[in-house]
Parts: C-alpha cells; structure tokens; sequence
C-alpha cells in the first residue's frame, strides 16, 4: 500500500466526527485521516450494520505514548486508509469513560499480561474484545510488532478464521466479566 491519500476523510482534509465532541483529547485527533468515532450509537450500529470490527483506541491528554502512537500511527494516511478499509474506529477519552476503559483494560490485561496506555483493543460488533495492546510502533522494532501488520493481521483474522475469532472473543468476555 502506497503512502498517498486515498481516503475521503484524509483525502478532503476535512476533519472527522471528534471535531464536534467536548474532550480535547478526543478534539486533538480531529483531523487525523483515521475516520474516527466518538463512541455512540452511530458508531455501533455502523459496526453491526457493514459486519466490521472495532478498532477502539482509548487513552487521555497527559499521555505520552498516546501522542507518539498518534504521530507516527493515526496521523500517517497509508495506516489511516488500512484502519478506514477494515475497521470502524473508535476513540475515547478515558477521563470521560473510565466505565469503558476499566472494562476493556481489563481484556488487553488477560489477553498481554499488561496494561496502559495509550490502550488499544479490536472488538466483535457485539463489543467482545477479542485481541489488544498498548502502544505499537508504525513498523515492527525493538520485538514489538508493528501497527500497520497489527491491522493486516487481525484483518485476515477476521476474514479467514472468523469462528475462531468470535469463540475467542466470546472466551475472554466470559472471564473477565
């Protein structure tokens, strides 16, 4: 995939959904090429009704690593354009929904064996969390994988093992609920 804008939201350099929301958090990641959900209704039922995983991004204004993953991540069009192809892409302010960060860093928990910020989760339209992390660097470097075959991988996942997906999903939402 080239690193050229192909789409709409990057490519009109308009900003996206977060640009009406109260959080400067949430504010700061307006104009992301990410198509970006705040987390709502509209942001549900797009998942439930084009049959795609959650790309739910949570993290707060004070954190480092979430302003280097939006730099080098959310902000690069080539990533941007693999997260508005395969996912609908949600992100929250943790300081505005600790309900939703507690729960989910619950799942990066069992599924790493850590947490933190800023918390990156994949989830099934029925918002079972089925795979997660913290921050991943653009390319693979120091044995962490990289963002851009992070969204490949969990991609094919998606597509090609997709029972096995949705029973994991389904596992891990049983144990830490």
């Amino acid at each position: 995939m080239a690193d050229n804008v192909t789409d709409p939201v990057a490519a009109s350099g308009q900003p996206n959904r977060l640009v009406h929301e109260s959080s400067p958090y949430l504010q700061q990641h307006a104009h992301n090429p990410v198509d970006w959900y705040p987390w709502s209704p509209e942001a549900l039922e797009t998942a439930a009704k084009l049959d795609r995983p959650i790309f739910l991004s949570i993290g707060y204004s004070a954190c480092h690593w979430c302003h280097v993953m939006e730099h080098e991540s959310f902000e690069n069009a080539a990533i941007a354009e693999l997260m508005n192809e395969h996912f609908i892409n949600i992100k929250v302010d943790r300081e505005e929904r600790p309900d939703l960060d507690q729960i989910y860093m619950s799942a990066v928990t069992a599924l790493t064996g850590r947490g933190g910020w800023p918390m990156s989760v994949f989830l099934t339209p029925k918002l079972e969390p089925f795979y997660g992390g913290t921050y991943w660097p653009p390319k693979s470097r120091m044995g962490m994988p990289g963002f851009r075959d992070v969204l490949t991988q969990v991609h094919a996942a998606w597509v090609h093992r997709r029972d096995d997906v949705e029973r994991g999903a389904r596992e891990l939402t049983d144990a830490i609920i």
